[in-house]
Protein backbone atom coordinates (compact mmCIF):
# COMPACT_ATOMS: atom_id res chain seq x y z
CA UNK A 1 0.00 0.00 0.00
CA UNK A 2 1.36 3.75 -0.70
CA UNK A 3 1.89 5.76 1.90
CA UNK A 4 0.08 9.07 1.90
CA UNK A 5 2.99 11.07 3.40
CA UNK A 6 6.54 9.87 4.03
CA UNK A 7 9.14 11.62 5.46
CA UNK A 8 12.72 10.62 4.70
CA UNK A 9 15.59 11.48 6.88
CA UNK A 10 14.14 14.86 8.15
CA UNK A 11 15.19 17.14 10.33
CA UNK A 12 14.19 20.36 12.52
CA UNK A 13 16.40 22.82 14.34
CA UNK A 14 15.90 26.07 15.90
CA UNK A 15 17.97 28.73 16.95
CA UNK A 16 19.50 29.46 20.23
CA UNK A 17 19.65 32.91 21.14
CA UNK A 18 23.46 34.08 22.19
CA UNK A 19 25.12 36.54 24.35
CA UNK A 20 28.11 38.28 24.80
CA UNK A 21 29.41 35.10 26.51
CA UNK A 22 28.08 32.66 24.35
CA UNK A 23 27.87 32.30 20.39
CA UNK A 24 24.41 31.72 19.13
CA UNK A 25 23.69 27.59 18.55
CA UNK A 26 21.03 25.01 17.23
CA UNK A 27 18.57 23.01 19.24
CA UNK A 28 18.10 20.12 16.74
CA UNK A 29 14.38 19.38 17.49
CA UNK A 30 13.92 16.19 15.17
CA UNK A 31 16.85 14.12 13.87
CA UNK A 32 17.12 12.32 10.36
CA UNK A 33 13.19 11.30 10.86
CA UNK A 34 12.32 8.64 8.37
CA UNK A 35 8.33 7.66 8.21
CA UNK A 36 5.23 6.38 6.33
CA UNK A 37 1.63 7.12 7.09
CA UNK A 38 -0.24 4.56 5.66
CA UNK A 39 -4.26 5.22 4.18
CA UNK A 40 -6.62 3.86 7.41
CA UNK A 41 -4.11 3.55 10.10
CA UNK A 42 -4.09 5.02 13.63
CA UNK A 43 -0.44 6.12 14.29
CA UNK A 44 0.56 6.89 18.01
CA UNK A 45 3.16 8.50 18.95
CA UNK A 46 4.98 8.63 22.43
CA UNK A 47 7.87 10.00 24.30
CA UNK A 48 8.64 12.10 27.15
CA UNK A 49 8.43 16.14 27.41
CA UNK A 50 10.70 17.72 24.79
CA UNK A 51 11.05 14.41 22.65
CA UNK A 52 9.81 16.20 19.29
CA UNK A 53 6.61 15.05 18.96
CA UNK A 54 4.43 18.17 18.60
CA UNK A 55 7.09 19.44 16.61
CA UNK A 56 6.40 16.51 14.10
CA UNK A 57 3.04 17.03 13.52
CA UNK A 58 3.90 20.39 12.90
CA UNK A 59 6.04 19.02 10.18
CA UNK A 60 3.65 16.61 8.44
CA UNK A 61 0.93 18.96 9.04
CA UNK A 62 2.68 21.84 6.85
CA UNK A 63 3.13 24.42 9.59
CA UNK A 64 6.62 24.24 9.45
CA UNK A 65 9.74 22.97 6.99
CA UNK A 66 12.01 20.48 7.25
CA UNK A 67 15.65 21.67 7.66
CA UNK A 68 17.13 18.39 6.33
CA UNK A 69 15.34 16.09 3.89
CA UNK A 70 12.24 15.55 2.53
CA UNK A 71 8.38 14.93 3.07
CA UNK A 72 6.52 13.88 0.19
CA UNK A 73 2.62 14.38 0.73
CA UNK A 74 0.97 12.27 -2.09
CA UNK A 75 -2.22 14.71 -2.60
CA UNK A 76 -3.84 14.39 1.24
CA UNK A 77 -5.40 17.14 3.26
CA UNK A 78 -4.29 17.29 6.65
CA UNK A 79 -5.73 18.93 9.68
CA UNK A 80 -3.76 19.47 13.13
CA UNK A 81 -5.55 19.26 16.25
CA UNK A 82 -3.63 21.38 18.65
CA UNK A 83 -4.50 23.69 21.14
CA UNK A 84 -2.63 26.61 20.18
CA UNK A 85 -2.71 26.20 16.36
CA UNK A 86 -4.91 27.99 13.74
CA UNK A 87 -6.48 30.38 15.72
CA UNK A 88 -7.01 33.54 15.61
CA UNK A 89 -8.37 34.89 19.16
CA UNK A 90 -9.51 38.12 17.63
CA UNK A 91 -12.00 36.41 15.35
CA UNK A 92 -15.61 34.26 16.82
CA UNK A 93 -15.43 30.49 17.09
CA UNK A 94 -17.95 30.92 13.94
CA UNK A 95 -15.71 32.92 11.69
CA UNK A 96 -12.15 30.43 13.07
CA UNK A 97 -14.16 27.57 11.80
CA UNK A 98 -14.63 28.86 8.23
CA UNK A 99 -10.85 29.73 8.54
CA UNK A 100 -9.54 26.05 9.92
CA UNK A 101 -12.04 24.22 7.44
CA UNK A 102 -10.93 26.72 4.47
CA UNK A 103 -7.28 25.80 5.51
CA UNK A 104 -8.12 22.21 5.14
CA UNK A 105 -8.66 22.67 1.61
CA UNK A 106 -12.32 23.20 1.63
CA UNK A 107 -14.55 25.87 0.00
CA UNK A 108 -16.14 28.08 2.18
CA UNK A 109 -19.29 26.93 0.53
CA UNK A 110 -18.49 23.42 1.73
CA UNK A 111 -17.34 24.81 5.06
CA UNK A 112 -20.82 26.96 5.89
CA UNK A 113 -23.11 23.96 5.06
CA UNK A 114 -21.64 22.35 7.95
CA UNK A 115 -21.30 25.12 10.45
CA UNK A 116 -24.83 23.99 11.97
CA UNK A 117 -23.20 20.85 12.65
CA UNK A 118 -20.17 21.97 13.95
CA UNK A 119 -22.12 23.94 16.65
CA UNK A 120 -24.09 21.59 17.81
CA UNK A 121 -21.16 19.36 18.33
CA UNK A 122 -18.89 21.70 19.57
CA UNK A 123 -21.47 22.60 22.63
CA UNK A 124 -20.28 25.94 22.98
CA UNK A 125 -23.63 27.44 22.83
CA UNK A 126 -23.60 31.05 22.43
CA UNK A 127 -19.67 31.12 23.23
CA UNK A 128 -19.97 30.06 19.21
CA UNK A 129 -20.10 33.61 18.13
CA UNK A 130 -18.02 35.11 20.91
CA UNK A 131 -13.98 35.67 19.93
CA UNK A 132 -11.87 33.12 21.28
CA UNK A 133 -9.81 35.25 22.97
CA UNK A 134 -12.80 34.77 25.42
CA UNK A 135 -12.91 30.74 25.47
CA UNK A 136 -10.87 28.39 27.90
CA UNK A 137 -8.25 26.27 27.12
CA UNK A 138 -11.45 23.52 27.17
CA UNK A 139 -13.46 25.62 24.71
CA UNK A 140 -10.89 26.45 22.19
CA UNK A 141 -10.27 22.19 22.34
CA UNK A 142 -14.10 21.54 21.60
CA UNK A 143 -13.95 24.30 18.52
CA UNK A 144 -10.59 22.34 17.30
CA UNK A 145 -12.14 19.28 17.10
CA UNK A 146 -15.57 19.40 16.21
CA UNK A 147 -14.13 21.40 13.03
CA UNK A 148 -11.58 18.71 12.31
CA UNK A 149 -14.24 15.39 12.94
CA UNK A 150 -16.98 17.07 10.74
CA UNK A 151 -14.85 18.41 7.81
CA UNK A 152 -12.80 14.97 7.73
CA UNK A 153 -9.58 15.56 6.24
CA UNK A 154 -7.69 13.02 4.76
CA UNK A 155 -4.95 12.72 7.61
CA UNK A 156 -6.19 14.11 11.33
CA UNK A 157 -3.28 14.88 13.68
CA UNK A 158 -4.45 14.94 17.29
CA UNK A 159 -1.89 16.75 19.94
CA UNK A 160 -2.79 15.56 23.32
CA UNK A 161 -6.81 17.41 22.75
CA UNK A 162 -8.23 14.27 23.62
CA UNK A 163 -7.05 14.74 27.09
CA UNK A 164 -8.51 17.99 27.86
CA UNK A 165 -12.07 19.12 28.85
CA UNK A 166 -14.72 17.85 30.70
CA UNK A 167 -15.27 14.26 31.36
CA UNK A 168 -18.69 14.45 28.76
CA UNK A 169 -17.11 15.87 26.31
CA UNK A 170 -14.14 12.93 26.37
CA UNK A 171 -15.91 10.70 26.14
CA UNK A 172 -17.96 12.20 23.34
CA UNK A 173 -14.86 12.82 21.23
CA UNK A 174 -12.95 9.24 21.89
CA UNK A 175 -16.75 7.62 20.97
CA UNK A 176 -15.99 10.01 17.86
CA UNK A 177 -12.58 9.08 16.73
CA UNK A 178 -13.20 5.47 17.19
CA UNK A 179 -16.17 5.34 14.72
CA UNK A 180 -13.36 7.06 12.29
CA UNK A 181 -11.18 4.41 13.26
CA UNK A 182 -13.36 2.01 11.83
CA UNK A 183 -14.32 4.20 8.55
CA UNK A 184 -10.59 3.92 7.77
CA UNK A 185 -9.77 7.10 8.70
CA UNK A 186 -6.33 7.80 9.06
CA UNK A 187 -5.15 9.03 12.48
CA UNK A 188 -2.01 10.42 14.26
CA UNK A 189 -2.53 10.43 17.49
CA UNK A 190 -0.05 11.93 20.24
CA UNK A 191 -1.25 11.14 24.25
CA UNK A 192 0.26 10.95 27.30
CA UNK A 193 -2.56 8.65 28.36
CA UNK A 194 -1.06 5.29 27.32
CA UNK A 195 -4.16 3.34 27.84
CA UNK A 196 -6.02 5.44 25.40
CA UNK A 197 -2.77 4.88 23.03
CA UNK A 198 -3.34 1.21 23.29
CA UNK A 199 -6.70 1.00 22.74
CA UNK A 200 -6.93 3.52 19.59
CA UNK A 201 -3.80 2.64 17.87
CA UNK A 202 -2.59 0.07 15.24
CA UNK A 203 1.51 1.07 15.31
CA UNK A 204 3.15 2.96 17.52
CA UNK A 205 6.27 5.36 17.78
CA UNK A 206 8.60 5.87 20.36
CA UNK A 207 10.28 9.39 19.95
CA UNK A 208 13.51 10.21 22.47
CA UNK A 209 15.70 13.27 21.81
CA UNK A 210 14.40 14.05 18.48
CA UNK A 211 14.91 10.55 17.11
CA UNK A 212 12.18 7.56 16.61
CA UNK A 213 13.47 5.19 18.00
CA UNK A 214 11.24 2.31 18.12
CA UNK A 215 8.10 0.90 16.27
CA UNK A 216 5.93 -1.81 16.39
CA UNK A 217 2.61 -2.86 18.38
CA UNK A 218 1.31 -0.83 20.97
CA UNK A 219 1.40 -2.56 23.95
CA UNK A 220 5.27 -3.85 23.09
CA UNK A 221 6.69 -0.26 22.37
CA UNK A 222 4.69 0.99 25.76
CA UNK A 223 5.98 -1.67 27.44
CA UNK A 224 9.78 -1.24 26.67
CA UNK A 225 9.15 2.44 26.98
CA UNK A 226 7.47 2.24 30.54
CA UNK A 227 10.15 -0.36 31.47
CA UNK A 228 13.30 1.48 30.06
CA UNK A 229 11.22 4.85 31.97
CA UNK A 230 11.12 3.32 35.29
CA UNK A 231 14.86 1.71 35.15
CA UNK A 232 15.90 5.54 34.28
CA UNK A 233 14.35 6.71 37.54
CA UNK A 234 15.81 4.97 39.90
Amino acid sequence: MEPLISLHNVGVHYKRSGNVFRRRSFFEALKSITLDIFPGETLGIIGKNGAGKSTLLRLISGVIKPDTGKIINRGASVSLLALQVGFDPNLSGRDNAILSGMLQGHSRFDVEEKLDEIHEYSELGDFFNEPVRTYSTGMRARLGFSVSIIISPDILLVDEVLSVGDLQFRQKAERSMVRRFQSKQTVVLISHSHHQIARLCDRVILLENGTNVLEGLPRNVIDIYTKSHSAAAR
